[in-house]
C-alpha cells in the first residue's frame, strides 16, 4: 500500500487512495451536468439600470394608440395598438387619415412609429379638438422642421433627471393649468415617463392611479 501523502478536498492529508476516491467523486458530479449545445444561447442576466438618468415626462393624452410602419421598400402599414387597419377596416378613421397624408408621412423614414391619435370623437375628454397624430418620440421628432407637417408631438413637461418630485410636479401642474395638449381641458389624463438609461415608459394618472385597469367591479 502506497504511503504517499497528500491534500484533499477540504484541506486534510491524505493518501493517495483517498486522493483517488475524492477524484472519482468529483468526476461523477461533473459528469451529471452536460456540456451545453450550442444552440441554446446563455441565459445573461442583463445590466440593472441606474434609476438617477435623464428621463422625459410628456402629457398622457387620452385617445387611441396608432402606429406608422414604413418598409425599405417603401410599403406603408398602419395600426392600431393590438392590429394592422386599413382605410376600409379603421380604428376612429387613422388608417383613412394617413392614406390622405401618406408623402408627408413618408419623412417619417423607415421604421415603425408610435403616436397617439386623439380628438373629438375618439375619447369624451376633449371637446371641439379635431382629431390629431401625436408622435411619442419626443428626442427624434421634436424639431418641426424635421417632422411631418401633419404630425404633432406629444407634449414635453420636464426633461433632466429622474426624480419622484419631478414627476409629482408634473402632475400638479396639469391638475392646477389643465392639459397642454388640448388648452381648456381641465380634466387631463396624466403623465408619461421615458426612462433613458432603462430604455423604458413609466404612466402615472391624475384619476385611479392606484387601481388596477383590469380591476373588477
Amino acid at each position: 500500500m502506497s504511503n504517499e501523502k497528500t491534500i484533499t478536498t477540504n484541506g486534510a492529508v491524505g493518501s493517495m487512495d483517498e486522493r483517488q476516491t475524492v477524484n472519482l467523486l468529483l468526476d461523477e458530479q461533473v459528469g451529471s451536468i452536460p456540456t451545453p449545445p450550442t444552440t441554446i444561447a446563455f441565459p445573461e442576466f442583463g445590466k440593472i439600470a441606474r434609476l438617477t438618468r435623464d428621463c422625459t415626462i410628456t402629457e398622457k393624452i387620452d385617445g387611441t394608440n396608432g402606429i406608422i410602419s414604413i418598409a425599405e421598400n417603401g410599403t406603408m402599414l398602419i395600426g392600431s395598438r393590438t392590429r394592422w387597419i386599413t382605410p376600409q377596416d379603421d380604428n376612429y378613421g387613422f388608417a383613412a387619415w394617413c392614406a390622405a397624408n401618406k408623402d408627408e408621412l413618408m419623412r417619417l423614414g423607415v421604421g415603425t412609429h408610435y403616436g397617439e391619435w386623439w380628438g373629438s370623437g375618439i375619447q369624451k375628454r376633449y371637446v371641439n379638438q379635431p382629431k390629431k397624430f401625436s408622435l411619442f418620440n419626443t428626442h427624434r421628432w421634436a424639431d418641426e422642421a424635421v417632422r411631418p407637417k401633419c404630425c404633432d408631438l406629444v407634449p414635453i413637461l420636464y426633461q433632466g433627471i429622474f426624480s419622484g418630485q419631478a414627476v409629482d410636479d408634473a402632475i400638479a401642474a396639469l391638475a392646477e393649468k389643465g392639459s397642454v395638449a388640448s388648452p381648456g381641458c381641465m380634466r387631463p389624463e396624466g403623465v408619461i415617463i421615458w426612462h433613458g438609461a432603462a430604455q423604458v415608459y413609466f404612466k402615472k394618472t391624475l384619476e385611479k392611479d392606484t387601481e388596477w385597469k383590469g380591476k373588477q367591479q
